[in-house]
């Protein structure tokens, strides 16, 4: 199927209440535009430097997702252009995005990476964490940022039935954070990102509404 069959095919599937965002990493700029002409107009990318690359030649109307960890020195690389920042994984980096959002005089939508994981490769709050950042008086001093949710990464296991409960255990403290952290100009938790191209259907089914496929899209990816 071609990359544009691939996505009338995933977004049949997902349905209007969820957003796929197409994993762009490592794939050229042809494959992107492929999907681009097809309407689709979210993407996501891991790395400042490729994401950067791509923006610079690409069509401006493209909401640019950075999924991947991001340092504090590379934010102000993206700042001017980026969507949503999936990975936001400390105060320090929130702080970061904000200075140098309110440089660019814009205010950028982000997500708190939340480790779900049961292995110690991905990073991530807590949820006790991400509680103390929502009460955390200096929040509403950032004028130049909004939480808009959380995102979660599942172990990279067979076990399906673990990745499962992963992904409830994150539904499950949105929903708390939900309750108990009123909506207000920084937190507007609309967005519970979790799943990819191997689990997005469970993580679905689970309560995501916004889904990061890249495989299923536009086929292995090329690393030479």
């Amino acid at each position: 199927m071609t990359v544009a069959e691939n996505i009338d095919r995933i977004k049949a599937e997902i349905g209007t209440d969820v957003t796929l965002v197409a994993v762009s990493k490592v794939h050229p700029v042809g494959h992107i535009i492929k999907a681009y002409q097809a309407g689709h107009l979210d993407y996501g990318e891991n790395k400042v430097q490729e994401m950067c690359e791509k923006a610079e030649v690409m069509p401006k109307d493209i909401r640019w997702h950075l999924i991947g960890h991001l340092q504090r020195n590379k934010v102000k690389y993206i700042v001017d252009f980026v969507h949503l920042i999936h990975s936001v994984d400390s105060l320090k980096l929130l702080k970061e995005i904000e200075k140098r959002a309110a440089k660019a005089d814009r205010v950028i939508d982000c997500l708190l990476q939340v480790h779900i994981a049961e292995e110690d490769t991905k990073f991530g709050f807590d949820e006790n964490e991400v509680g103390d950042l929502l009460a955390d008086p200096v929040l509403k001093e950032m004028t130049h940022i909004r939480i808009k949710g959380l995102m979660g990464m599942a172990t990279f296991t067979e076990d399906q039935d673990q990745v499962r409960r992963e992904f409830r255990s994150l539904k499950d403290r949105f929903e708390r954070l939900k309750e108990k952290f009123p909506i207000n100009e920084r937190w507007q938790p609309e967005i519970l990102s979790m799943g990819m191209s191997g689990d997005y259907q469970m993580a679905i089914e689970e309560g995501s509404n916004m889904v990061r496929i890249g495989s299923s899209i536009f086929g292995a990816r090329n690393y030479d």
